[in-house]
C-alpha cells in the first residue's frame, strides 16, 4: 500500500494500453481542487440520483461544465441543466479544464476539450458497479479522472462485464486516463471503507472529465 504522506515524487503506473494512472499527479495541488470542489457545490449541491431502475446511487453526484451526466427515470443522459434544480451547472474552472488537459497529454492524448466534469462524492459503504463510459459521442476523447480525499479500490476490467478485472488502490492526488483502445473497458470503485483524510474528512472525492458531444 502507498504511504498517502510520503514524500515520493509523482510517476507513471501503466494499466494496458491507452491506459496509465499517474500516481500523485496533483497531490500537491489538491487543496486548490478541494475548494474549487466545495464552490462548485455550494452552487449544485451533491444529489444521490435516481437510476432508470429506480434505486438510488449511493455516490452522490454534482456536475460542471457546460454539459452534466446524469441519471433519472429517462435514462443516462449529457444535459445543460440540471433536471433536478432546472438550472444550468456551474461553469467549469479554468484550473479543471488546463489540468484535464494536461494529464491527458501526459498520457499521450492530445487535442482533448473536455466539456463536463462529473464530481462523485463517496462516503464509506458507496461504491460504483462495473460499467463503461458510452454516453458520450466521440469515443476517440479519453477519460481523465482525478482521485482526492480517502482512498478506493478502483476496478479496471475488459470489454465484457463478466471479464477478469485489475484491482488497485487509488490514493490522494492520483489520476487515471484511459482511452483509444481501452476507452470502453468497463471500470467501477468498490465498496469504500471508513477512514478520516485531513482534507476531505469521512469522504471520497472523484472528479472526472470527459468530452459529452462533438
Amino acid at each position: 500500500m502507498l504511504d498517502l504522506f510520503s514524500e515520493e515524487a509523482p510517476w507513471s503506473e501503466p494499466l494496458a494500453e491507452g491506459a496509465v494512472i499517474l500516481r500523485r499527479r496533483v497531490r500537491d495541488e489538491a487543496d486548490e481542487l478541494m475548494t474549487l470542489v466545495e464552490a462548485i457545490a455550494s452552487q449544485n449541491p451533491f444529489y444521490h440520483r435516481i437510476t432508470p431502475g429506480g434505486h438510488r446511487m449511493s455516490v452522490a453526484m454534482t456536475n460542471c461544465g457546460d454539459f452534466g451526466w446524469s441519471t433519472d427515470a429517462r435514462g443516462y443522459q449529457y444535459s445543460g441543466r440540471d433536471s433536478v434544480t432546472g438550472r444550468r451547472w456551474p461553469p467549469m474552472p479554468d484550473r479543471f479544464r488546463s489540468l484535464a488537459v494536461a494529464c491527458a497529454q501526459e498520457a499521450g492524448f492530445t487535442g482533448f476539450h473536455p466539456d463536463a466534469c462529473l464530481i462523485n462524492r463517496y462516503e464509506p459503504g458507496a461504491k460504483l458497479s462495473l460499467h463503461q463510459d458510452k454516453d458520450e459521442e466521440d469515443f476517440n476523447q479519453p477519460i481523465v479522472s482525478v482521485s482526492l480525499g480517502l482512498p478506493a479500490v478502483f476496478q479496471f476490467g475488459g470489454f465484457e462485464r463478466g471479464e477478469a478485472t485489475q484491482r488497485v488502490l487509488l490514493e490522494h492526488g492520483d489520476v487515471v486516463v484511459w482511452g483509444g483502445p481501452s476507452r470502453l473497458r468497463y471500470h467501477g470503485i468498490l465498496p469504500l471503507k471508513p477512514g478520516i483524510h485531513p482534507r476531505t474528512g469521512g469522504f471520497r472525492f472523484n472528479l472526472t472529465f470527459r468530452r459529452a458531444f462533438r
